[in-house]
């Protein structure tokens, strides 16, 4: 007993060292939607802001308040949850590094589900048009990702062999998606390109509803998994021998990353590279653990795009710039140096 005491203690104080670091970030994003919530191109000051919240008759503060702002700035927090969140089960399941709804190809699939909806108006039977178009990514984003399990685990190729089919998948899509905008017409072109930039600028509070409960949904039983994600990042062989099924687990992930992609994707569009920045920074902080490695993603990818969101807003006193371009001009080069280094984490 004596020599658990050491290590138990250990135990106790690294636990408590996550929990502070965790607890230090979800005050940043705090801190970081009020920031949010503040600037943008209407001019209006963080008097006028203040003065709006609980005066109904301030006009068009108040509106711009409750109505615009307020609700991207939650939406980003949401977006870039479900993103790091899914980006670090892909990183997982797959056993690659570059894995992310982005990079292998989700979400562009899921683009490609979405605007097949948005441009030829289909709707299924006892569905609205949202719920159709978020069925139709989620269904294309599921294909992709099994597609993505199956060539990794069956054709026996390795983590250059998984990113190099994920960015096929990306071309073929991107080129069907071009197709697609060759046969809109001028409005459905305009809201798909608006769309395909990937923008929180038409967040609303029952968008913020959809993707609050496909969250609430999926983020539990990622949590309640987080034993066998954690065993299977040594392996299927070790991970079987935990009593884990390696196939079912598998499976079941990708599933939750195909939701959580299409969702985020049909609401807000195509944001890259949150799901491949946030897992790495969540490891190297919070280590392997996927008890902390998991909401720890998810709180990692809420603040980054927070962050895009504020630079947004930044880089134009004219303009709202696309936080989807942001997010995959800072995340190009991490990409790059994520691929050559020959040790990830």
């Amino acid at each position: 007993m004596a020599m658990a005491s050491p290590a138990l203690a250990a135990y106790q104080a690294a636990w408590r060292q996550r929990a502070r670091m965790l607890a230090a970030m979800m005050a940043a994003i705090l801190a970081l939607v009020v920031l949010d919530v503040l600037l943008g191109p209407s001019g209006i000051g963080v008097a006028g802001l203040w003065r709006s919240i609980a005066d109904p008759d301030a006009g068009a503060p108040h509106v711009i308040f409750w109505h615009i702002r307020l609700p991207q700035a939650l939406m980003a927090v949401l977006v870039g949850a479900a993103l790091g969140l899914s980006g670090a089960e892909m990183q997982t399941v797959l056993d690659n590094p570059l894995a992310s709804p982005f990079t292998l190809g989700v979400s562009s699939a899921a683009a490609l589900g979405a605007a097949l909806t948005l441009v030829f108006q289909w709707r299924l039977p006892l569905l609205s048009a949202d719920h159709t178009l978020i069925l139709s990514a989620f269904l294309l984003a599921l294909l992709c990702a099994l597609a993505l399990d199956a060539i990794a685990k069956r054709a026996r190729i390795g983590s250059t062999g998984i990113v190099l089919f994920g960015i096929a998948l990306v071309f073929a899509f991107n080129a069907l998606l071009s197709l697609i905008q060759l046969l809109a017409n001028a409005a459905a072109l305009q809201d798909l390109i608006f769309w395909m930039m990937g923008s929180l600028a038409r967040s609303d509070w029952g968008k913020l509803a959809i993707m609050a409960g496909a969250l609430a949904v999926v983020f539990p039983f990622a949590l309640r998994n987080a034993w066998r994600l954690t065993a299977l990042r040594f392996g299927d062989a070790r991970a079987a021998g935990f009593g884990v099924d390696p196939v079912r687990t598998r499976r079941w992930s990708l599933l939750r990353v195909s939701m959580l992609a299409s969702v985020a994707v049909a609401l807000v569009g195509v944001i890259g590279f949150i799901g491949l920045i946030a897992p790495h920074i969540a490891r190297r902080l919070w280590g392997e653990d996927h008890r902390w490695y998991l909401p720890a993603s998810a709180a990692t990818g809420s603040l980054i795009l927070l962050g895009a969101s504020i630079a947004s807003k930044l880089i134009s006193d004219q303009v709202v710039v696309p936080v989807g371009i942001v997010t995959t001009l800072v995340g190009i080069p991490f990409f790059i140096i994520v691929l050559t280094r020959r040790r990830v984490y």
